[in-house]
This record gives C-alpha cells, sequence and structure tokens, in this order.
C-alpha cells in the first residue's frame, strides 16, 4: 500500500512538472494571441462597422 502511494505521488509530481513546463513555454504566445485579438477588437470598435459579426472581415 505504501508503494502505490508513492507511486502517485509521484505521477502527481511529474504531471504537474510537465503542465508547468508548457505553461511555462506557451504563456508568450498565448499573451500575444490575446494582444493580436485585443487589437483586431479594438480597431472594429474604432472603425464604425455596422457589422456585428466578429467572424466576418
Amino acid at each position: 500500500m505504501f508503494w502505490k502511494i508513492v507511486g502517485v505521488v509521484a505521477l502527481v509530481w511529474i504531471g504537474f512538472a510537465v503542465l508547468g513546463a508548457l505553461l511555462d513555454n506557451l504563456f508568450g504566445f498565448l499573451v500575444l494571441g490575446a494582444v493580436i485579438f485585443g487589437g483586431y477588437l479594438l480597431y472594429k470598435a474604432v472603425s464604425g462597422s455596422d457589422k456585428q459579426d466578429l467572424t466576418r472581415l
């Protein structure tokens, strides 16, 4: 029973380590995407377009 608990704790620890590494490396892309999307929404708001659909350019 002890080794099962140690194995589960080790697997959870490895999972958090992998997830943390992925989030650390992908955080820049997430911020860049949010900035680009925010700029697009700001452009659409300032341009005075009558279209309400965000999927059309």
